[in-house]
């Protein structure tokens, strides 16, 4: 779109993760990215290393039906490097969460190496709301195995699946 004579780019971001399973932190960063750029993809990883509970295609599909109301949001896998999936896909902006101090040397580790895999791409570190930033998957996973409550830290589809594979 032209204003002035300048042009706009559309400005997109990848979110990447494992999303496994999604938690409501996860969804508060992508709603809020989805204000800040033209295009969020929400690009699902294929990590066979961190031994995932829901099998892809399936996180994948829940992350589709939770963000089916937000316009900007598209939900995608990948597995190779996620630098490689970024440059593919002609994006130079990844976002990634920090919840507590403990996240930043791996997530500052991460982003230095990506740096010098693709030093055109930007990475972007956002917080999650308060309220959800002692939220993990892992965490998720362990309580829902002990039969927690889990409606205030997961959408509603998520606790349903998690409860029907773990029962």
């Amino acid at each position: 779109m032209a204003k002035k004579g300048k042009i706009y780019k559309k400005k997109c971001a990848v979110y990447s993760g494992t999303f496994d399973p999604a938690t409501y932190g996860h969804i508060d960063l992508i709603k809020r990215a989805a204000k800040i750029f033209d295009e969020v993809i929400v690009a699902v990883a294929d990590n066979p290393e961190k031994k995932p509970l829901f099998e892809l295609s399936e996180r994948v599909a829940m992350l589709k039906e939770i963000t089916s109301s937000l316009k900007k949001v598209k939900v995608e896998s990948f597995s190779n490097l996620m630098i490689d999936y970024v440059k593919s896909k002609k994006i130079n902006v990844v976002i990634r969460g920090l919840r507590m101090v403990s996240d930043f040397e791996y997530e500052f580790q991460m982003a230095l190496t990506n740096r010098k895999l693709g030093p055109e791409v930007e990475i972007i570190f956002m917080m999650p709301k308060e309220s959800y930033s002692f939220l993990s998957s892992k965490l998720i996973k362990e309580i829902a195995v002990l039969g927690a409550d889990l409606s205030e830290f997961v959408p509603p589809l998520v606790e349903r699946k998690l409860k029907k594979l773990l029962k």
